[in-house]
């Protein structure tokens, strides 16, 4: 009995030591971790930042690695038992503490979130709880205004009190509550806000006593106070100059993210949503329930959960990026596998590492995806394609063009032909679908993302304003939502936007009084009856439709 007692014990040292226990017989071990160890071999190293991963089959850990240092300043490597951010795969326990008050008739997921965040204006639809944990609300996202305004995350010490602050000084929404799917942090944060309201305890506290606690999730934990200090937390990163730099979230907003926690802990929950030792089927259930639109069409997010496929077995996972950090949690039901992957910095591919790695477990176990039949289209069949077009949606532009012989998405991603008239984007699940009757560009194209969701493209002509027409443009602009004063000017030629007390980006012409800037972002001037201009719009993203009005109008 004694012997059996220590067995258990000394795997959990192993575990934690970073050697590698699998089910296999000992040489099956040594190959998966050997296998994993070549997979993060870039970020091995003494000088650089890196990741701690963790494997789990049927709730047992069989694999325990870390790679790189957790902090370069004082030379302290990751193990296995660092704790990093995780970023958005923070928001499943988010969604996971609503449905617990919920179970306990403190709310309704079907609630108007103005019954517990008034400070939310009234809309002409009323936005709901579970809006806000399926990403269809139509709320912008309130780190993408701030950052329009100047002070994007990472630059100031946001709490939610800023959160709701910007929140309520939004009169417009993306798009109507339940219309469409469009990731937005806002409604994390006004989650974990309604969760202390309603609960009467501090959302990291009601999150500690309810879910971590029970788990035996005991390195996990909110950044509520980003200064509060974290034994064995890792710095965060990133590459810039040829150097590591400092990148933290020196920020007290979570809920959309901010959980401190470890490989480790992140696959004891995994279990726990095949398990439901805390919550139950119930909880589950809700978890795992995908968000419908109002048009009754199902999304592929559920609650903090994202359902879908990979190598055509079940996969459910999330991905985050955090300031330096990047995280990817995902688990295969019918494999009975699970991945964690914590990084702290930004040169890293999470979503890659942690399917490579998965892979590793899945070989012989589930089936690799076959690829779909492609056809060989002529140059000229292709050439038809080019040009610029605009989503009606948005009204955000996208150019096709040939660069090497290939039809590609804004000079980069390869469009493959699965006929003459639909190609898919890349190796993924999205399509391009253009009117079937005719080669030309005429009919424009649409859109269909991997939920079916269909966006149609519209082809426009390119613009090309003299100088006296830029000139027209030139003026000041204010916006009451996001607090911020431009600058327009033509600088040696160039249209120009200015923002104090020293930023200055070049806008380029894209179709009649639109430009994009060089991160990708669409400004538009907006003209009266009488065909002077007197609104400029921001798209970001996730916001749309952002409107600063010109001085003087």
């Amino acid at each position: 009995m004694m012997r059996l007692r220590i067995v258990p014990a000394l795997l959990s040292l192993l575990v934690l030591a970073g050697t590698a226990i699998a089910q296999d017989a000992p040489t099956g071990a040594n190959v998966h971790t050997a296998r994993v160890d070549s997979i993060f071999a870039r970020w091995s190293s003494p000088t650089s930042p890196g990741c701690a991963v963790g494997v789990a089959r049927q709730g047992r850990p069989v694999l325990s690695r870390a790679y790189g240092m957790a902090d370069l300043e004082h030379a302290a490597s990751n193990t296995p038992a660092t704790i990093f951010e995780a970023g958005s795969v923070s928001k499943q326990f988010t969604a996971g503490a609503v449905v617990l008050l919920a179970q306990q008739g403190k709310l309704s997921l079907d609630d108007d979130v103005r019954k517990h965040v008034p400070e939310l204006p009234a809309y002409e639809a009323p936005v709901t709880i579970r809006h806000l944990i399926h990403h269809t609300s139509g709320l912008r996202d309130w780190g993408t205004v701030v950052g329009a305004a100047g002070w994007p995350r990472t630059s100031r010490t946001y709490t939610h009190e800023h959160v709701l602050d910007v929140v309520s000084r939004q009169r417009s929404l993306n798009y109507a509550p339940g219309a469409e799917y469009s990731y937005t942090n806002s409604g994390y944060n006004l989650l974990a806000i309604i969760v202390a309201r309603v609960s009467g305890q501090p959302f990291a506290e009601f999150s500690r006593q309810h879910i971590f606690k029970p788990l035996g999730m005991h390195q996990t934990q909110w950044r509520d106070d980003f200064t509060r200090i974290v034994k064995g937390r890792a710095t965060a990163y990133t590459p810039r100059e040829g150097a590591f730099h400092i990148l933290m979230p020196f920020e007290n907003v979570h809920g959309n993210g901010g959980l401190l926690t470890t490989v480790g802990d992140l696959l004891i929950w995994n279990e726990n949503l095949e398990r439901g030792t805390v919550g139950g089927p119930a909880l589950l259930k809700e978890l795992h329930r995908q968000g419908q639109l109002s048009n009754g069409r199902q999304i592929g997010y559920a609650a903090g959960l994202v359902i879908g496929t990979y190598r055509s077995v079940p996969e459910v996972s999330h991905g985050g990026a955090t300031a330096g950090y990047r995280a990817y949690l995902t688990r295969y039901p019918k494999q009975g596998l699970s991945v964690a992957l914590l990084c702290n910095t930004t040169n890293v591919d999470a979503t890659a590492l942690a399917r490579r790695t998965a892979n590793v477990f899945l070989d012989g176990h589930a089936p690799e995806a076959t690829p779909p039949r492609t056809v060989q289209l002529s140059q000229s069949a292709l050439a038809s394609r080019e040009g610029l077009y605009r989503n009606v949606r948005t009204h955000e532009p996208l150019r096709l063009s040939i660069v090497d012989g290939k039809l590609r998405l804004d000079r980069r991603t390869e469009l493959v032909p699965l006929t003459a008239s639909v190609f898919q984007i890349g190796s993924g699940m999205e399509r391009l679908s253009f009117d079937t009757d005719t080669r030309a560009r005429s009919g424009g194209f649409r859109l269909i993302d991997s939920d079916g969701d269909s966006v149609t493209f519209e082809p426009v002509a390119e613009a090309a304003p003299t100088l006296q027409e830029l000139r027209a443009y030139e003026g000041e602009y204010h916006s009451d939502e996001a607090e911020a004063d431009y600058s327009v000017r033509v600088r040696d030629g160039v249209l120009t936007l200015e923002l104090r007390p020293h930023v200055r980006t070049p806008l380029t012409p894209s179709y009649a009084d639109a430009f994009t800037t060089p991160s990708g972002s669409l400004v538009r001037f907006l003209r009266a009856p009488d065909g002077r201009v007197r609104e400029m719009s921001f798209g970001l993203g996730r916001v749309r439709d952002l409107r600063f009005a010109r001085r003087g109008d």
